[in-house]
């Protein structure tokens, strides 16, 4: 029973999910399945698993409502300032909008691997790419895969050397760099980007056969005055470039400058302050770039607050429909049956290699989360992988690489954001985010598993 509740409430999320039913009432229904099922105490399931703990809705809300708010307002104010139309036509001026999908993937990737988070990338992105969708004639569903083979595949996963969150658990956790595992990550991640791409050009050329172009939704705001009136691209990248020197300089300083001596000065302690705060510098950051934009667009300088406002409304669905998922997460984490399915995977005759891959993704399918699968995965289930003989540098990438596969499920909480905020549905988007979140990097990190038990 215990195991039926479980699996069966996964399965009724996705289901529910993909049938376009509200995803904060979905979380809530298979949450209680969870609840009745594995006869979980209704009352601390509900105030406590689900909303206030480790991975509680409200935890999570709390955790990163000034991200998604400064990063929805980043993306109203690049929006209406036109600022976003004119960097799109630029570019696609100079590289075509025939690459309109290669244009936001590369500029995903190079967001993602300088440390911005995903989620910023997402709001930061989304008024650029439908310009450019709009001139090249893109499906917007291509946009959505396009950006999470950017923004949520190799350079979150998989490169070497990326900061990203999963990155860092892993080394937290074995002891080891973020350079752990170079040749596999190198590989991997060029595999990913190449498979990912191939598919994204093939839908390209299938969609324009059958005459599937773009189609802006209800709340899509695309500039609709001429070009000429645009302001010019290298003043509208100037509040781009701001949020990412903000976010990047105090990690480039930190790896110049001696910083030994703690308190030694003003920009010391802002350097360690920034690089302390992964939720507080970025969204600080956006702030700085939306303040920027103000001062530079005529289109919103008078009206800069009301702008702000609106943007600020803008992120309040996305961030309540992830933090319901995460919430589920939490209440599954709870379960006993969650408990006994990590022994069961640690006394499984599998090849070490394979069982951890098999442990981690099973766990960051279940809770929706690459981070959140990780992290359990390294507290509870690490330690007896390395009495087993794997390499630390070794677990750490394959480990983190499959983090990144399962994960990304239709009750995912960062496939619901992209969805919610770009306006569509599982239904119109999620086969193609699929494809290139779960499908390909799955093949490629057994794939990399392969060669390493042929390579040892």
């Amino acid at each position: 029973m215990e195991y039926a509740g479980l699996i069966g409430s996964v399965a009724l999320l996705i289901w529910l999910a993909l049938r376009g039913v509200n995803i904060i009432l979905a979380s809530l229904i298979c949450s209680l399945v969870v609840v009745v099922s594995n006869d979980l105490p209704v009352a601390d399931s509900l105030s406590q698993y689900y909303a206030f703990g480790p991975l509680g809705a409200f935890t999570f809300a709390g955790k990163f409502f000034l991200l998604f708010a400064s990063g929805a307002i980043f993306g109203r104010v690049m929006g209406d300032s036109h600022a976003a139309s004119s960097i799109a036509m630029a570019l696609v001026r100079r590289l075509g909008s025939h690459r309109a999908l290669w244009i936001t993937t590369l500029a995903c990737a190079l967001l993602t691997y300088g440390g911005v988070v995903a989620f910023v990338v997402i709001f930061a992105m989304y008024p650029l790419g439908l310009k450019l969708l709009q001139e090249a004639n893109i499906p917007k569903r291509l946009f959505c895969a396009a950006l999470a083979l950017g923004a949520g595949t190799f350079t979150l996963t998989t490169l070497p050397g990326t900061p990203s969150v999963h990155n860092v658990i892993s080394a937290v956790n074995l002891g080891t760099d973020l350079f752990a595992g170079l040749w596999i990550g190198l590989l991997g991640g060029a595999l990913m980007l190449i498979f990912g791409m191939i598919y994204l050009e093939r839908e390209r050329c299938l969609a324009a056969a059958r005459g599937e172009g773009f189609e802006p939704g209800p709340n899509d705001r695309i500039s609709a005055i001429e070009e000429k009136d645009y302001p010019h691209w290298l003043l509208a990248t100037l509040p781009l470039l701001t949020v990412l020197s903000f976010i990047l300089l105090p990690r480039l300083l930190a790896m110049t400058l001696e910083l030994e001596s703690p308190g030694s000065s003003a920009l010391h302690d802002l350097i360690l302050f920034a690089n302390s705060q992964p939720i507080i510098w970025p969204s600080i950051s956006l702030l700085a770039g939306s303040v920027l934009s103000a001062l530079l667009f005529s289109h919103i300088r008078h009206q800069a607050l009301h702008v702000m406002g609106h943007g600020t409304q803008d992120s309040i669905m996305p961030l309540i429909n992830t933090a319901a998922v995460i919430g589920f997460g939490g209440v599954v984490t709870h379960t006993s049956g969650f408990g006994h399915f990590t022994d069961l995977m640690l006394e499984s005759s599998l090849p070490p290699l394979l069982s951890a891959f098999t442990s981690v993704s099973l766990v960051a399918a279940i809770t929706g989360s690459a981070s959140g699968g990780l992290q359990i995965f390294m507290q509870s289930m690490a330690p007896a992988y390395l009495e087993m003989g794997i390499e630390p540098e070794v677990l750490h990438r394959i480990a983190t690489m499959a983090s990144g596969g399962f994960d990304s499920l239709p009750h995912c909480g960062a496939i619901v954001a992209t969805l919610t905020i770009t306006g569509l549905t599982h239904k119109q988007a999620y086969k193609d985010m699929g494809v290139i979140t779960v499908v390909i990097p799955v093949l490629v990190t057994l794939g990399m598993i392969a060669l390493i038990a042929l390579s040892g």
